[in-house]
């Protein structure tokens, strides 16, 4: 399979220079998926899907252009690289554009564990949507399902450079996830649980997922409106990645570039306190977001993009570094700079010493929306929840804002001890000092 889609890039790459492109980077994919949804134990939905698509960039001096297609026969290739050449000519000149120097490139390629012979098939995913569905209904005060499901992927790709990079890898996925509605009527509450592996192995039982997005539907019932006021928030571990997402938007190049990020003057700074490592390892064994090398034949390395609370680094492509008068990092992609596998490390505390440690606060469990300004940092965004009275968590709270500056909520993130990596970007609870909530 891979053989075949370098094989497939190499052709694209070889004609655009045959007639006359100065450069080419090619990347062919082949993707296959199923998924499967159960609704009252019957199938709703049954998806099977099967895509092979290549896209091509060809540069004429420094303009360039991008173009794909999905018909893979050798005159079809032919024709899109003629297009592509054709565009490209007409394209304004970019001085920052261009791909590595050959020296640039990977040569020491790893080995991720990111393809599994243990995928399950469409009987035995239906299987596991039901049985998380039936957890679900299961608990005390859970009135009706949403809807459970099962998924499974394949994504191989073959890039192809003119500057001798030739390499493909394959990537799995397996995910099971279920959605219970607990009360009545204008009563109700719906919460949910999902578990993602690369692996069928690492997935979590489905009766653990239905029985926890059960439990927490019913924890939901009955939510007050609270007063508007200033209280820590701590971010249960499901929402608490979206903190470090806001980060890594902040130190993306192609940001920093422009000038729109309200870090773009904090490299080398104390950003977070001095507790705080925030690491990126494209390199985790069977990781969400793992690769072997990035987008642009360069090798990705693990690094602390936060360390001891200071700002190491920006991530960047090519071009942004380029732009930056920077070396790049490894960490390039067909839409520009990108992360693999970001985390922050477990702390110290329990999520219940966390919780016991506040006289007043509030726990979030749900993000809705968002108003982030990236050039300010001003953040604010609809929450839901619980509300914390002398350590511990009382009712449940809803249709509330939670708003602060981005810069000064993360000097006083305080992470718990839970961390589990469940997507690309993972963090455990966070504890944030200050933030206003709008509420009544």
């Amino acid at each position: 399979m891979i053989d075949d889609l370098i094989a497939l890039a190499g052709e694209a790459v070889a004609h655009a220079r045959k007639l006359g492109a100065d450069a080419a980077h090619a990347a062919a994919a082949d993707g296959r998926s199923t998924e499967i949804s159960v609704l009252d134990g019957k199938i709703e939905k049954l998806e099977q899907a099967e895509a092979r698509d290549i896209s091509l960039k060809v540069f004429a001096g420094k303009s360039s252009s991008s173009i794909s297609g999905s018909v893979l026969t050798r005159e079809a290739i032919h024709r899109l690289a003629e297009n592509a050449l054709r565009m490209a000519k007409l394209a304004p000149p970019d001085p920052y554009a261009g791909i590595a120097d050959p020296g640039q490139l990977a040569t020491d390629i790893p080995e991720l564990d990111l393809a599994a012979n243990d995928l399950p098939d469409p009987a035995k995913l239906e299987e596991l949507a039901k049985r998380a569905e039936s957890a679900g209904l299961a608990v005390k005060g859970v009135t009706k399902s949403s809807g459970a499901g099962a998924s499974r992927s394949e994504t191989s790709v073959g890039i192809v450079i003119s500057n001798g990079f030739a390499q493909g890898y394959t990537r799995t996925g397996v995910s099971v996830s279920m959605s219970a509605i607990a009360g009545e009527g204008l009563g109700m509450q719906r919460d949910y649980d999902y578990s993602s592996a690369i692996h069928f192995a690492d997935l979590r039982d489905p009766e653990v997922i239905g029985r926890s997005a059960g439990g927490r539907a019913v924890e939901r019932l009955n939510p007050r409106k609270v007063k508007s006021q200033s209280v820590p928030v701590i971010y249960d571990r499901r929402v608490a990645s979206g903190l470090i997402g806001h980060l890594l938007g902040a130190i993306n190049g192609a940001a920093i570039a422009r000038g729109t990020s309200f870090l773009k003057d904090a490299l080398g700074q104390q950003i977070f306190g001095s507790h705080i490592t925030i690491t990126e390892d494209p390199h985790m064994l069977r990781g969400h977001g793992s690769r072997p090398f990035d987008g642009e034949g360069l090798a990705c390395h693990r690094r602390n993009l936060i360390e001891d609370g200071v700002l190491t680094g920006w991530f960047l492509d090519l071009r942004s570094a380029r732009q930056l008068g920077l070396p790049p990092t490894g960490q390039g992609s067909r839409g520009g700079p990108s992360t693999s596998n970001v985390f922050l490390p477990a702390g110290a505390e329990t999520p219940e010493e966390q919780i016991k440690s506040l006289k007043q606060g509030l726990y979030v469990t749900e993000l809705i929306g968002a108003s982030i300004n990236n050039v300010t940092g001003d953040y604010s965004r609809g929450a839901s929840g619980f509300w914390i009275e002398n350590g511990e968590l009382t009712f449940a709270v809803s249709e509330i804002t939670i708003a602060g500056n981005l810069k000064d909520m993360f000097k006083t993130v305080r992470p718990a001890s839970n961390l589990e990596f469940r997507s690309p970007v993972s963090a455990p609870n966070c504890l944030v000092e200050g933030l206003t909530i709008a509420g009544v």
